[in-house]
């Protein structure tokens, strides 16, 4: 479906968006990190900053090879089967909908520190309903907003950092020898394998970018990655550095729930305190538009591919969808009155899920060069890159799962109904088999309903079944034309499929094929297969005249990899899928 909003977000634009997320992590994760590294806590954070470079390199050659929006769910679903695709969707729905619970909460939280006259519970609905409207109001007003809370906050952050080098220039390095002559807890390598697991929590934000990568510029995707990198290797391990300099490690330790206000209260007075707690609500809350954002895109391509009802891709005139937009809304309330607005359990949803979407993008890198390596992108991670990078996030994630095993548990509360309903969304055509089973014998004897509840099902399945796909063929073999036909049988819902070749003028095609696939046909009794030959030159204009002619959406066509010499960005065919 197109969108009715041709401008495209810039480099400014994008990192902003991501950058609110990803930056607002300084507000906890170095207090949190100190608590279990101590004074070596930026020693973590810079382990951090490494293994995020790697995943730089793995975000930019995944999504570089397949530009659409979807994150590690487009990965998988373009290297592996729909099933798979869908966990990774589901982790990333969860980690979306926890961002933006713990986000508006922990922002109300400060606000309430600063001003106490309100209910935190109440106003982080209010919160999230207001940014429901901002985003339903469309990309280019929320990237506005998310560029003013953007630069405020680094101005905010800047001001912060430079009272604390005065302090320490001024009140001298006492505290610091102090600190750093205090003997760890349980050793060196435990303190930075602990701090570690736990500064991972901190760039959250950095997958976002991958999940609306359609509504930025050419060439916009890798700085965004580059310009998030930066900020986390160079923010979050000075401040950690800077804090164990102005205060003792039992201080830190004692306020984590406004860290740097108290930092600022140490360095600048009550001041600097007040200003940094309330530019703490406002990038919280810009990480709350993150989430609606990064959300909408990952599930606008699920609705896309069918996974979703197709009802939920209406637009309005800002060329948004509001229908995505409000269920995930509503997933969001529902999530902050299960748990009361605890910060434990959303905790624990966010941490596990948001370390899970990045083990699978890794995994996902994999596939990519194994399946797909003929398919051309723009940069390429080295394999042994690719494995620390996993590796990385696997140690962090069973860290995390040590420090708190209560986390496991409130996780799989949560991700095993959601799986359950996009389970059921993926496979609704055996759901509606049982349901005329069921319909049949329960109410075989009240027949009008029995009747009216048959004919509506079987309408329902005809008009799923009906639905063609195509797939492009160059004359393949019929070893390559069975496993296209048993990919569709098993991921797509249909009963029809095109294969279509593009011949020029003086082509002409192999008389094999036809009878190839006469005899796939009677083997595959349960699909319609069709051969068409077009005349032409493949590409985006003979992708675009056949859907328009068939009205075959473009996610319902197929292409096997193509090779470095096919003259086309993937992005420019309009989401054709790579199914060889």
């Amino acid at each position: 479906m197109s969108s009715n909003h041709p401008k495209k977000l810039n480099q400014l634009e994008a990192t902003a968006i991501c950058g609110n997320d990803i930056t607002s992590s300084c507000l906890y994760v170095s207090g949190l990190c100190i608590l279990y590294a101590g004074q070596y806590a930026f020693v973590s954070l810079l382990i951090v900053g490494v293994v995020l470079y790697f995943f730089r390199k793995i975000y930019s050659e995944a999504v570089g090879a397949l530009p659409l929006n979807g994150g590690a769910y487009n990965i998988l679903l373009n290297t592996t089967s729909k099933g798979n695709a869908s966990i990774a969707a589901c982790l990333t729905i969860l980690s979306y909908m926890a961002t933006a619970v713990l986000s508006a909460s922990e922002a109300m939280h400060y606000l309430h520190s600063v001003f106490p006259y309100f209910p935190v519970f109440i106003a982080t609905i209010v919160l999230l309903t207001l940014f429901l409207f901002l985003t339903i109001s469309g990309l280019r007003e929320s990237s506005l907003v998310s560029i003013i809370i953007f630069l405020s906050h680094l101005v905010a952050l800047v001001v912060l950092i430079g009272s604390a080098i005065y302090y320490v220039f001024h009140n001298g390095l006492h505290i610091a020898e102090m600190n750093f002559n205090t003997p760890l807890k349980g050793g060196m390598a435990t303190a930075l394998f602990f701090g570690f697991s736990t500064a991972m929590l901190g760039v959250t934000g950095f997958e976002t970018s991958a999940n609306f990568v359609e509504e930025q510029k050419v060439g916009v995707f890798p700085k965004t990655l580059r310009n998030m990198w930066y900020l986390v290797i160079i923010i979050n391990p000075l401040i950690a550095l800077l804090a164990v300099s102005v205060m003792p490690l039992g201080d830190a330790a004692n306020h984590q729930s406004a860290f740097l206000s108290h930092m600022a209260s140490q360095t600048g007075g009550e001041v600097l305190a007040t200003v940094i707690s309330i530019d703490a609500f406002v990038v919280l809350s810009g990480a709350v538009v993150t989430s609606f954002i990064g959300v909408n895109g990952l599930m606008k391509r699920m609705t896309l591919d069918r996974i979703l009802p197709q009802r939920l891709l209406k637009e309005n005139k800002k060329g948004s969808t509001p229908r995505i937009l409000f269920l995930f809304y509503l997933l969001c309330i529902s999530i902050l009155v299960i748990t009361a607005g605890k910060i434990g359990p959303l905790s624990g949803v966010y941490t596990i899920s948001f370390l899970s979407v990045m083990a699978y993008f890794g995994f996902g890198n994999l596939l990519l060069k194994i399946k797909r390596s003929r398919l051309p992108r723009p940069e390429y991670a080295l394999p042994i890159m690719v494995v620390l990078g996993v590796l990385g996030v696997l140690s962090a994630l069973y860290g995390n799962i040590m420090l708190h095993p209560e986390y496991l548990v409130v996780f799989l509360q949560y991700f095993i109904p959601t799986f359950l309903v996009i389970y059921l969304f993926l496979r609704r055509k055996i759901v509606f088999n049982y349901l005329l089973i069921y319909i049949n014998s329960l109410f075989d004897r009240i027949r009008e309903l029995a009747v009216f509840s048959r004919l509506y099902l079987t309408r329902e399945m005809r008009k799923l079944n009906r639905q063609p796909f195509v797939y492009f063929s160059k004359g393949d073999n019929i070893a390559i034309l069975n496993r296209v036909i048993q990919y569709v049988l098993e991921n797509e819902i249909t009963q029809r499929l095109k294969i279509v070749t593009v011949l020029s003028e003086t082509q002409e095609l192999n008389a094999d094929f036809e009878r190839d696939l006469q005899a796939l046909g009677r083997v595959y009794p349960d699909i319609k297969i069709e051969f068409i030959q077009v005349k032409g030159v493949f590409g985006p204009e003979i992708i675009e005249k056949l859907s328009h002619t068939w009205n075959i959406p473009k996610n319902f066509m197929f292409i096997a990899s193509p090779s470095n010499r096919f003259p086309h960005q993937l992005s420019d065919l309009g989401g054709v899928r790579l199914i060889i």
